[in-house]
């Protein structure tokens, strides 16, 4: 049986539909075994200059049996539009990186778009370099290209500088190791901004807790680039990235098991009426945590856990990403999965990662002026939810709902971007009806 089969397409259709989804931008296909065929994740939905959709995100080939370990997965870059507000989507397109079943090409991962005043679209990414660090997928230089005309052409692809910091290897061997996950916002000054994880090199000061170490427990902390002339329209190779919060002024969590070690990742931004910038970020404490920025992301103070309001009780969650977006003049809503991932003090298991990604839970936030915390929340409340009866396929192993996702609201229109399992690409509104009873506290 393969995956033309009517039998298999009907179980894809099924399985795609089973977060109830109000759009669908991405359905891959997968076999009879449910082995898929893709991966896709790091979904990023924006507005064009002309008001069109559009979409980039990471894919993923699974190696075939004849590819030796460590060559594979296939990842890579891929973009597609919408012309009707995301009701249909065009067959994507290949931007950078190895093509479908191609196993021996340099990777391309994780890319992030900006949209300048003259329209241009660029798209940059980490370009491995072929040369692994503690995560190969998250090793490399920035790289990137860009259309002038809504997505059909692009230019070639061009390098970025991207030097080695305080935090990477200080041989200059091994590029850093960094993941951009949010589209970047505008400063106070209209230059894009936006907040960066960052892996610490093994021989550059590099830690971890005694016990076991998994993937979650790898050093690592949040820092901030500005990227100072994209309303130039540069040549990518001319576009010039500041670093802010690097190095020694990173922001910094203490890792569960050992508070000299940090842990913080994947940071998300928004701003606050009084012109303050927020960010929430994922530990592996079985909290978020956050920070703020007083002079427009310069400086940022030391980050603490996120609680529902002053003196209130802390948000639960476990190593995945939790973004906050904004909704309206003082409102937010806070995506995250409301539980603290199965911490255990056993140092040979370390923390799950992939069950306790489901559901997806909304906490909705508003702005307290005169408050420690700025922004208190609601109670958290089930907005997806893919452990439904009556539904077999397993497209992918993980279990995961809503992680790496972005956030669109045009005309009163709110839509969060999720990827289903890392696997199928989908959109459901957040309608009034949904907020109406969710109560902030006083």
């Amino acid at each position: 049986m393969n995956s033309k089969d009517p039998q298999i397409q009907s179980l894809r259709q099924r399985e795609a539909y089973r977060s109830q989804p109000d759009y669908v931008t991405f359905i891959p296909e997968y076999t009879s075994e449910g082995i898929p065929e893709s991966g896709n994740e790091h979904f990023l939905v924006f507005e064009s200059a002309k008001g069109a959709l559009m979409a980039v995100w990471t894919s993923r080939n699974e190696p075939m049996p004849n590819i030796p370990p460590g060559e594979g997965p296939n990842n890579h870059i891929l973009f597609s539009k919408s012309l009707d507000g995301g009701v249909t989507w065009e067959t994507p397109k290949h931007l950078a990186g190895p093509r479908p079943h191609e196993y021996h090409s340099l990777i391309a991962n994780w890319a992030f778009p900006m949209v300048s005043q003259t329209g241009r679209i660029y798209v940059l990414w980490n370009q491995s370099r072929g040369i692994g660090g503690s995560i190969y997928m998250h090793t490399g230089g920035m790289a990137g290209r860009y259309s002038d005309d809504e997505g059909i052409t692009w230019s070639e692809i061009q390098d970025i500088p991207f030097p080695n910091g305080p935090l990477d290897d200080p041989q200059g061997k091994i590029p850093p190791e960094w993941i951009v996950w949010q589209i970047p916002t505008r400063d106070l000054k209209d230059r894009f901004y936006v907040g960066f994880s960052h892996w610490v090199n093994k021989t550059a000061g590099y830690k971890h807790p005694p016990g076991r170490l998994g993937w979650t427990w790898l050093e690592s902390v949040v820092e901030f680039m500005r990227f100072e002339n994209i309303d130039n329209d540069p040549e990518p190779k001319d576009i010039q990235v500041v670093f802010r919060s690097y190095g020694d002024e990173a922001l910094r969590v203490p890792h569960w098991r050992d508070p000299l070690v940090s842990v913080a990742q994947e940071p998300s931004l928004v701003r606050l009426p009084d012109q303050r910038l927020f960010c929430t970020m994922r530990t592996n404490t079985g909290y978020i945590w956050y920070s703020l920025s007083e002079d427009d992301g310069e400086h940022w103070c030391m980050p603490r856990p996120l609680l529902d309001k002053d003196f209130g009780r802390p948000l639960l969650q476990p190593v995945g990403c939790c973004p906050i977006y904004d909704i309206s003049a003082g409102r937010y809503l806070l995506l995250y999965h409301n539980n603290r991932g199965n911490i255990t003090p056993l140092p040979e298991e370390p923390e799950e990662t992939a069950c306790p990604r489901n559901p997806a839970y909304f906490a909705l936030g508003e702005f307290r002026p005169k408050a420690h915390q700025p922004i208190w929340f609601s109670k958290p409340k089930v907005f997806i939810n893919i452990r439904t009866e009556g539904v077999d396929g397993k497209p992918n192993p993980t279990q995961s709902i809503a992680c790496y996702t972005s956030f669109t609201n045009v005309q009163g229109n709110r839509v969060l971007w999720y990827p289903d399992r890392k696997y199928f690409l989908l959109g459901k509104r957040v309608r009034d009806e949904f907020l109406a009873d969710m109560q902030v506290p006083d």
